[in-house]
């Protein structure tokens, strides 16, 4: 889906890795819109050059190659060329290991109107995505365009036929970043009572001293969505002021951190199973304003018990064993039984003869639920082991709640007769004895 360059300074006397990738330009729905969206966007495939994303150092010579634009500009071609002049995007060199990784990053990119702006304003603002999928980094940025330098000469530029904006000389066009909101960690799983971090930051080019800063996490689930925390900070000369909203105990985020490191992460402490679902972290500085999305999924792991602690056949009485799944989150789980006799060397699936109790919810979210087995005396014998097995998202590997099937225990009902007759014919004996006397 993209391929990793590095830029050569022979070539064009600079140090770094260039990055670049494979987009689409969605035609319609301009500034947030569109982005992401389905079929009902107009889809162009478009190209992203990231230029110096980061360092060389390290790098190969022999497993990168020099990003060559085309060598006759083109009206029709989409390449945005992109540089980072004074912003640092954090973990961007993830983007170079992804294809080493076998990750594919998701880049899409659409029309932006800053606040106050007008839509054909120039400079020209667009806003894209990019995202690492399976782990990673996740961008949203904001490109302006910069006058291109044959703008500057006599020679009358190519436009872009589907733009109609000036292109360079190498046929690019060529933006920088003015403002990025990132997440480092867009999908989290955390337990049920622990505390979380969600990940969001911001960079900004030329941001103004004292401005504010608006940051708004809305979560997202199941089709319904709310506001938790919507904060207004800016900093003064004597400390960081705000105007704050919580609608969750337990929530925060650090103000001074927000205006003076660009840091708009939120704790939430405490975790329920109603936490889990989908945030968006909107950050808001001057004209520009734009979003993050973080994955929340709660987990819990079940806690697996059987019904015997032991099991004995006395006759030929089949006997019933369940193996209970407590409080498990989420939902899914998979219950198998196996049986292995002291004869055989490997275990035998019984999981056809077992049943499944319906799930029961508790007040927490958490489920819980019970697998039943009716074990049959001749084809259990002593020493058999019966395992019952118990798979869940939580779990790296399946857990194991076994048992082993004893020896019956010995016949005593004749024995204590014979004990209660010889306690008798004492107790008579010295009965009789005392009679004499």
């Amino acid at each position: 889906m993209f391929t990793i360059l590095a830029l050569l300074s022979l070539v064009y006397g600079l140090e770094g890795a260039d990055v670049v990738l494979s987009c689409s330009l969605i035609e319609e729905g301009g500034g947030m819109g569109g982005m992401m969206g389905g079929a009902m966007f107009k889809r162009t495939p478009s190209t992203l050059v990231f230029r110096d994303l980061v360092g060389n150092d390290g790098l190969s010579p022999e497993l990168v190659t020099p990003y060559n634009p085309p060598e006759t500009p083109n009206a029709d071609d989409l390449i945005f060329e992109l540089t980072l002049p004074s912003i640092q995007v954090p973990n961007a060199d993830l983007l170079l290991h992804a294809d080493c990784n076998e990750q594919e990053v998701v880049c899409e990119i659409s029309r932006y109107v800053p606040r106050g702006a007008e839509l054909d304003s120039l400079p020209a603002h667009f806003i894209g995505s990019v995202q690492l999928e399976g782990g990673g980094i996740s961008l949203t940025l904001v490109l302006q365009t910069l006058q291109s330098e044959t703008t500057q000469s006599d020679t009358h530029p190519l436009m872009q036929s589907k733009l109609n904006l000036p292109l360079s000389q190498s046929g690019t066009l060529q933006t920088e970043v003015v403002f990025v909101v990132f997440s480092r960690v867009p999908s989290i799983v955390a337990p049920i009572g622990g505390d979380v971090l969600l990940d969001c930051g911001f960079r900004q080019k030329n941001s103004v001293p004292g401005q504010d800063v608006a940051l708004e996490w809305r979560i997202q689930h199941r089709g319904n969505g709310r506001k938790i925390l919507d904060m207004k900070a800016r900093e003064t000369e004597a400390d960081v002021g705000q105007d704050l909203f919580v609608d969750r105990e337990g929530t925060s985020a650090e103000a001074d951190l927000l205006v003076r490191d660009g840091n708009a992460s939120l704790t939430l402490k405490r975790l329920k199973v109603t936490d889990e679902g989908t945030y968006i972290c909107t950050v808001g500085s001057g004209e520009f304003q734009t979003q993050q999305i973080v994955q929340l999924h709660i987990t819990q792991p079940p806690r697996i018990t059987l019904s015997e602690e032991k099991l004995t056949f006395q006759d030929t009485t089949p006997q019933k064993l369940s193996c209970h799944c407590h409080r498990y989150y989420p939902l899914d789980v998979q219950v198998e039984w196996f049986s292995q006799a002291p004869s055989e060397e490997e275990p035998v699936s019984l999981s056809k003869e077992s049943s499944l109790s319906s799930h029961r919810q508790h007040s927490d979210g958490t489920y819980s639920l019970s697998s039943h087995l009716t074990l049959q005396p001749h084809k259990h014998p002593p020493g058999t082991v019966i395992t019952c097995r118990v798979s869940h998202a939580t779990l790296e590997t399946p857990s194991d709640a076994t048992l082993t099937v004893d020896k019956p225990e010995p016949e005593t009902a004749f024995w204590t007769i014979v004990l209660m007759l010889a306690i008798s014919v004492v107790f008579l004996y010295q009965a009789f004895r005392g009679a004499e006397n």
